[in-house]
């Protein structure tokens, strides 16, 4: 059998996850992490900086610092919440959704250009493999806190 941490550290560095730059969208240098916060911000509706920090499973400390750069670079907006004034809401600004749309649009032809090397049957086996290896570490007590 495989070392199955050779094909995780492989598949790391193959699909870039400890590059600086995931990508550039807009104009900009988007970091990994400033990619997956906006695609959050962009998927759930009206999140808190705290939903976002737990989602990503990312220190809120650290997290709001990554908040700070995406206000200064225009992308993202935080106000504070009608319902309890401790909580800010996080929102993407014209500019953050553009972004987003430009890395989405840049993910999925990434992606389809890898799925392309395969047939039908091989990408249903490698999306199903991944449905389940990501259900097994919901379930995992060692694993980061699975927030779906």
């Amino acid at each position: 059998m495989e070392n199955k941490r050779d094909l995780f550290q492989l598949l790391t560095r193959r699909f870039g996850l400890l590059n600086k730059n995931c990508c550039t969208a807009e104009g900009l240098d988007i970091s990994t992490v400033h990619s997956l916060i906006l695609y959050e911000i962009d998927k759930q509706q009206g999140p808190t900086m705290q939903q976002i920090a737990d989602t990503l499973a990312i220190d809120v400390t650290t997290f709001s610092r990554q908040i700070q750069t995406l206000i200064k670079l225009q992308l993202v907006s935080k106000s504070p919440s009608p319902d309890d004034k401790r909580y800010y809401i996080l929102a993407l600004t014209e500019q953050g959704h553009k972004t987003a749309q430009a890395i989405e649009k840049s993910m999925n032809a990434y992606l389809d250009e890898i799925f392309s090397h395969m047939n039908e049957f091989e990408q249903e086996t490698v999306l199903r493999s991944i449905k389940l290896l990501n259900n097994a570490m919901a379930k995992s007590s060692v694993c980061c806190i699975p927030y779906l």
